[in-house]
């Protein structure tokens, strides 16, 4: 049952990132328009995001809900010694939510409307980042347990680790990612007109994603960070990346002539493929310490939790997975799954 949760680990990171990324690019999207194009955006938005903004959260939870259970030492170094980056990212998580119904379901329209506006705008630009701030410091090599220094102060423990260039790049470069992703998704729900300025935004994310995406791995080498040494001399890692550069090419065909379906799909399996570098470089030690790596394996759940834990896992799955497709039949959203020319 151990596979089974870990299948779960990682199906509900990728989802996240590939469908709550989406939505928090959308509001940076949206944030850096004009005004003409804001909009439309907001519309376009509203329909899209509408009737799954919130289920798509349902990964998130699942993901921490299981390191809590089958992976607590694990869990617990990251909910401690990370625990400013997380209150930040669950306040920009609760203050886009706001933001997103009060500027639709708000009875009066009035100048309030752009106060729910720019919220939603700026709370969808600084989550993904803090998100990414996050993941980058459990590789930069930088967190210092109090086990191992009972005496360090406050900023080297909870301060430091996250608050570097590293870090900071990665998160950077998820926020790139995100409005990649929104706008590669968007394109289909577009109408003729719009087309081309998802396009324009999608070929302007592409180009960040890969110019901070270069800078961060070259800020890692210059810090001769762990991660970064040996993603650099990993060919299981180099490959994902060198195959999602080439794809980059039929993405831009596919948007180019209309191809939904292979726009979403291709920008989704770029995605897959730079977690899966990201990942399996270390994979399982995914939180590197000043004193070394901590494997995700380390000191997990008695096997009767685990085989209790993937249990119910694949019944949740089995209840989940129909529910969202009929989720997205009920709000006529499966046109994320038809092809428009």
């Amino acid at each position: 049952m151990l596979y089974v949760v870990l299948l779960f680990v990682v199906l509900s990171f990728f989802l996240y990132v590939l469908l709550g990324g989406a939505d928090f690019g959308a509001g940076t999207l949206e944030l850096f328009s004009s005004k003409e194009h804001k909009a439309s955006i907001k519309k376009t938005v509203y329909s899209v995001l509408g009737p799954v903004w919130e289920a798509n959260h349902i990964w998130i939870i699942i993901l921490i809900v299981v390191l809590w259970i089958a992976f607590p030492d694990f869990y617990n170094i990251i909910i401690v010694y990370l625990h400013i980056p997380l209150t930040l990212i669950l306040l920009g998580i609760t203050l886009r939510g706001v933001a997103f119904v009060f500027r639709h379901y708000d009875a009066v329209k009035d100048k309030s409307q752009d106060l729910y506006d720019t919220m939603f705008e700026l709370s969808c630009l600084v989550t993904p980042i803090f998100l990414g701030m996050t993941f980058g410091a459990l590789l930069e090599g930088d967190i210092t347990t109090l086990e191992q220094s009972p005496n360090a102060g406050f900023y080297e423990i909870y301060v430091h680790p996250w608050l570097q260039p590293f870090p900071i790049l990665t998160g950077f470069f998820f926020s790139a990612l995100c409005v990649f992703l929104a706008a590669a998704f968007l394109i289909g729900q577009a109408k003729d007109y719009e087309k081309r300025m998802y396009m324009r935004k999608a070929a302007i994310a592409i180009i960040t994603v890969v110019f901070v995406g270069l800078l961060t791995i070259l800020t890692g080498y210059i810090e001769n960070n762990d991660f970064t040494n040996e993603f650099l001399s990993n060919p299981l890692a180099i490959a994902p990346v060198v195959l999602s550069g080439i794809l980059l090419y039929p993405l831009w065909r596919a948007i180019h002539i209309g191809r939904v379906i292979w726009t979403r799909f291709l920008a989704g399996l770029q995605v897959l493929l730079i977690l899966f570098a990201a990942i399996g470089t270390h994979f399982p030690n995914l939180i590197i310490t000043k004193n070394g790596p901590i494997s995700l394996l380390d000191n997990i759940a008695p096997d009767s939790v685990i085989n209790v834990l993937g249990i119910s896992l694949i019944i949740g799955g089995a209840l989940i997975i129909p529910g969202l497709i009929h989720l997205l039949k009920a709000f006529r959203m499966i046109k994320f799954l038809e092809e428009r020319d």
